[in-house]
């Protein structure tokens, strides 16, 4: 028999591949994989959660970002190999804080 929770959380969870916390995806940062106009792997924010492929999510937050860039937490979720430019969404959670 299934559970019912006695707060449900309204929408779905995603965890934050920063620091590891279970929320609604509405909390965090939908990030994908892009390329640049040279073929580069890149970083891309997608705010409106409607980028095609694979995502992965963290708080709009330099903390997370930092953590997840340093744990190399990006490649493993979108599962790409080599390495990935965070400059886009770094510029993008900096335009946030402004």
């Amino acid at each position: 028999m299934a559970r019912s929770s006695i707060n449900p959380v309204p929408g779905p969870v995603r965890t934050c591949v920063g620091c590891r916390e279970r929320v609604t995806a509405s909390e965090l940062l939908r990030v994908t994989a892009g390329s640049d106009g040279e073929g580069h792997l890149v970083l891309t924010p997608d705010p409106g959660r409607t980028a095609p492929g694979r995502g992965a999510h963290v708080h709009p937050t330099s903390e997370c970002f930092d953590l997840a860039v340093r744990r190399r937490a990006f490649p493993r979720a979108l599962r790409v190999e080599g390495a990935l430019s965070s400059t886009r969404v770094s510029d993008y959670l900096a335009s946030l804080d402004t």
